[in-house]
């Protein structure tokens, strides 16, 4: 670590051990232990998520709108902040580290343990910076209650700031729960709870919106059976499909598959032991290899950019574009907003949500949509295998330490490390690459409940690793000399 790195820990370090943190077991946790504390955690974050904030007026407006299914929480409540804190901190975190700003060896325990700190640190400072975004422009406090408690309007929002900081905090001990005492991480969990409701609901609903058919795609073309010929559905053409969620349906199906099939798709590199003849093993470099959290940080600098847009234009400032109803409509944020819904491009359906928009106008902004995901999953898929733990060095020193060698090749870190970086940091960058193209293709043609395609990939993906890691933890209680084996306890 260099010497400026050495004066931040010395500054630092005081402070961050005075923070509150969630203790990891020092022993062997059983499997159903860790499976009640997911759940415990799970029904606790839905509790949250229905606990309105105290205060609030109805006239406040939502700041994350559509890009809500991937940042989890839910609007207006206790858990409104979501996982956003916590992805920003990781952002800002993996841009200092992979540029050697923040220069830390992340297979140092100590190092490790900085970062930790650190994320912690800034995860509490985009909390607060959050809750004053949102109290700033977009959470009102409500007159009426004011007047009853004989209170000003000020003393309201304080009050709304203090419930959103306490939600933004909660929610980050939470993910620590369960990252260390259950199954799998926090914030993957809450986006699959979030994204499986909002599917759900998108499939089965039988409220009816105001066109007068039922929300979910199932009643509702049960209704359009019983009201139209077969003659006249297909006279409707492709937009009568998109409007009416069969297209969006079939698309998350297919993503689903797709998502399961690349999860499944892995190059394997063999292995031999250097001491015990005849032990052979493979070491799978998946094509997630990155896994789809990088999206995750792509979306959250789209969402910022569109948030900071938002707040200029509520205080006045029309300079990079104007927002009508919470979408940009205008200006250089009209194009830097991800395409959503067949609305956004669809010919005969965009003129519907923008009138005033032109052809060329529309393919710009899809063109920029597809280039800022496809580069920066690729990018921030590198960024993410380097900064935890996932990159040819850790990987070349963890078979190393394992007293395993590649056959062929020389045991040693080194010659390990050259084969290990023809295969990863590519098929990193690969991966990240290709689902950037599927979340923006899967936008296109809209999907069940509106969940965003990067929110599908997300808890498709999430939900095959978990339940990867589910059938890892039974075969680990099942055998407990390949639990001591791999180091477990």
């Amino acid at each position: 670590m260099s010497e400026e790195g050495l004066r931040l820990r010395d500054v630092l370090t005081p402070l961050l051990n005075r923070f509150p943190m969630v203790e990891r077991p020092t022993y062997h946790v059983h499997f159903r232990t860790k499976l009640w504390w997911t759940v415990g955690i799970l029904l606790l974050y839905f509790a949250l998520c229905n606990v309105p904030l105290f205060g609030l007026s109805p006239e406040s407006r939502e700041l994350f709108g559509r890009f809500r299914a991937i940042f989890a929480g839910e609007s207006f409540s206790l858990m409104a902040l979501g996982i956003v804190p916590i992805v920003d901190a990781s952002i800002v975190l993996q841009l200092l580290v992979g540029a050697q700003i923040l220069r830390l060896d992340l297979s140092d325990p100590d190092d490790q343990a900085f970062y930790q700190g650190l994320q912690k640190l800034l995860v509490v400072f985009f909390t607060i910076l959050m809750g004053l975004t949102y109290v700033v422009g977009y959470y009102l406090p409500d007159p009426t209650i004011a007047e009853r408690l004989g209170v000003s309007l000020r003393f309201i929002s304080l009050l709304l700031f203090v419930q959103v900081c306490i939600g933004g905090i909660l929610i980050y001990f939470m993910d620590e729960v369960v990252s260390k005492w259950g199954i799998g991480s926090g914030v993957g969990l809450f986006i699959l709870a979030g994204v499986s409701q909002q599917v759900v609901t998108g499939l089965i609903n039988w409220v009816p919106d105001q066109t007068g058919l039922a929300v979910g795609v199932i009643p509702r073309w049960i209704q359009i059976s019983r009201q139209l010929s077969l003659y006249e559905i297909l006279g409707g053409g492709i937009t009568f499909f998109f409007e009416h969620g069969l297209i969006a349906l079939i698309t998350t199906i297919v993503i689903f598959l797709i998502v399961v099939y690349i999860e499944s798709t892995r190059i394997e590199i063999p292995l031999a032991h250097s001491l015990v003849r005849g032990a052979r093993g493979r070491f799978p470099v998946k094509l997630l290899y990155a896994s789809v959290l990088p999206m995750i940080l792509v979306r959250a600098l789209q969402a910022s950019i569109q948030g900071f847009g938002r707040l200029l234009y509520a205080k006045g400032v029309t300079l990079l574009g104007t927002f009508e109803e919470g979408r940009a409509v205008s200006g250089l944020m009209y194009y830097l907003d991800p395409i959503n819904s067949p609305y956004d491009w669809f010919p005969t359906l965009v003129r519907v949500a923008y009138p005033n928009i032109e052809s060329w106008q529309v393919a710009l902004r899809l063109l920029t949509d597809m280039g800022f995901m496809v580069v920066g999953g690729a990018i921030f898929a590198l960024f993410w295998i380097t900064t935890t733990g996932m990159g040819p060095k850790d990987i070349a020193r963890q078979i190393y330490d394992a007293g395993l060698q590649i056959p062929g090749y020389r045991r040693n870190p080194a010659a390990i490390e050259r084969l290990m970086e023809r295969y990863i940091p590519r098929i990193a960058i690969l991966g990240g690459a290709i689902l950037g193209a599927l979340c923006v293709f899967a936008n296109m043609l809209g999907t069940l409940g509106r969940t965003t395609g990067t929110g599908l990939l997300l808890a498709v993906s999430i939900a095959y690793g978990l339940y990867e890691q589910m059938a890892s933890e039974q075969v680990m209680e099942m055998y407990p000399a390949l639990r001591k084996f791999l180091g477990e306890e």
